[in-house]
């Protein structure tokens, strides 16, 4: 593992627009929160906590056997959350690198939380992230599916991100990379990164890693196969419930 000791954090809360309670959904008998919380522990990359908004969530987690810690609710974006998270549960700061998982990813596969890790043995790398090639037609139409112009050597899996957008990037021939949402800071970019104002390209495209790459903090990103399904719109939970029902 390229970090000596990774955290993964999870960061949740009920106040989402298109899917109020969110974290809260019920998959299969279970909330929400805690299918990606097992998906994050079956990775065994670190341990696991979710940074909640809200009491139910942490309650949630506590009788499926997890860690939560309660935060404040006013924090404009899940990192600020994974921040405070982080400084509760590391005041001594044992772990070396924070990894940002949404909660909204059920269907996650556990190996991509590793994969996020691996762009981090190189040192010069502040943030890690994941992508995967776009192979749907929607997936280069729609403004949800956010993109990635990334450089890759021949035959290489991990490369370094040079943009994102929600508009197709690049032009010309060639392969298109679907970004993941999720990511491995090391710690002192994390605490960097949240205390940077939002930026002009970040505000433009409503992208906050852009926030990142304006303030010329290198991020790389780990190629894996396919995209995990998030969960946001009604219709989405309802497809996540006939993918997670089959055997």
């Amino acid at each position: 593992m390229p970090s000596s000791s990774p955290l993964i954090v999870i960061p949740a809360r009920m106040g989402s627009t298109r899917l109020p309670g969110k974290p809260l959904a019920d998959l299969q008998g279970e909330p929400m929160i805690v299918h990606v919380w097992r998906r994050a522990v079956e990775a065994k990359a670190g341990p696991v906590v979710v940074a909640c908004a809200e009491r139910e969530i942490a309650d949630a987690v506590a009788r499926a056997g997890g860690k939560a810690v309660l935060t404040r609710a006013d924090h404009p974006a899940g990192s600020d959350r994974v921040h405070e998270a982080v400084a509760q549960i590391d005041p001594a700061r044992r772990h070396d690198v924070v990894v940002n998982l949404q909660g909204d990813l059920p269907t996650l596969d556990p190996a991509a939380v590793r994969a996020a890790l691996t762009p981090l043995a190189h040192p010069a790398v502040d943030i890690a992230t994941l992508a995967a090639p776009m192979r749907e037609a929607w997936e280069r139409e729609s403004p949800a599916a956010v993109k990635i112009a990334a450089s890759f050597a021949p035959g290489e899996r991990i490369g370094r991100a040079l943009y994102f957008s929600r508009a197709l990037i690049p032009s010309g021939d060639g392969p298109h990379y679907h970004h993941i949402g999720l990511y491995a800071f090391r710690r002192a970019a994390l605490e960097r990164f949240v205390a940077l104002p939002p930026s002009p390209l970040e505000l433009r495209e409503k992208l906050e890693q852009l926030r990142a790459l304006e303030a010329g903090m290198r991020i790389d990103v780990a190629l894996v196969d396919t995209v995990p399904m998030g969960v946001d719109t009604p219709d989405d939970l309802e497809r996540a419930r006939a993918i997670l029902a089959k055997p």
